[in-house]
């Protein structure tokens, strides 16, 4: 991790959602005001699990890549390979995930969009033989 250079703090070990994560994820708040943006920062290989942002009203996320090699993939879409200044518009309703390359550390700033009864529906964990495949 040592050359692993980024922005924002690293946080503390994203303990409270590992049960969605495959590997070690860490969490920073950046923002708790106006719009809820945490920094979230996996290890080479960490990923979180499929999973659906749902809202009556507005709702969905935005990534904004900061630092190191991810990767986006939507249900039914190939995966998107993401690096620092790459931004993603996440809808409501659509299932996704996101996290690191095998090889690399990956950070996004995670801004979740004001919406009327928001929540997140988790599902099942990416297929290793698909990721691998990556």
């Amino acid at each position: 991790m040592s050359e692993f250079k980024q922005m924002f703090p690293l946080g503390r070990p994203n303990d409270a959602y590992a049960q969605y994560f495959i590997g070690q994820s860490y969490l920073a708040p950046i923002s708790t005001q106006q719009i809820n943006i945490s920094n979230v920062t996996f290890e080479p290989g960490c990923r979180n699990n499929w999973h659906i942002h749902h809202a009556d009203q507005g709702g969905g996320q935005i990534l904004i890549c900061t630092a190191g090699k991810g990767w986006y993939q939507q249900w039914g879409e190939k995966a998107i390979e993401l690096h620092p200044g790459d931004v993603i518009n996440i809808p409501v309703g659509v299932k996704h995930w996101h996290g690191a390359t095998k090889d690399s550390w990956f950070s996004h700033l995670a801004i979740e969009v004001p919406g009327v009864n928001t929540t997140n529906e988790w599902l099942e964990p990416v297929d290793a033989q698909d990721y691998d495949q990556l």
